[in-house]
């Protein structure tokens, strides 16, 4: 019985380390390594003098924190008229990842 148990007790934190692996949002991505830049959008202004940043992160898939949103990004730059907008995907072996959001402007 006991041996059952144990069994049992290892499958289940097997499945929560093959589950609970931090992703990333990314347009290609590595399941060993992730390291991608990529656009996410831009807009007709015509130039930009400022850029401001805003990052998220996910550790195991168990804990995911921050605000990586544009408007964090574009508040954080002083930005009130945007030009485009990139983004950053970073991940490494499901443990660790973040994602960045860079925001170009006026």
């Amino acid at each position: 019985m006991q041996k059952l148990i144990r069994h049992i007790a290892l499958s289940l934190l097997l499945v929560v380390f093959l589950i609970g692996c931090a992703t990333v949002h990314s347009p290609v991505s590595g399941f060993l390594f992730t390291n991608v830049d990529a656009p996410v959008t831009a807009t007709s202004n015509p130039s930009y003098s400022k850029v401001g940043s805003a990052s998220c992160f996910s550790f195991l898939g168990l804990i995911a924190a921050g605000s990586c949103s544009i408007e964090t990004a574009a508040t954080k730059g002083k930005i009130l008229k945007i030009h485009h907008v990139d983004a950053e995907s970073f991940s490494l072996l499901g443990i660790f990842a973040t994602y960045k959001v860079k925001v170009y402007g006026e």
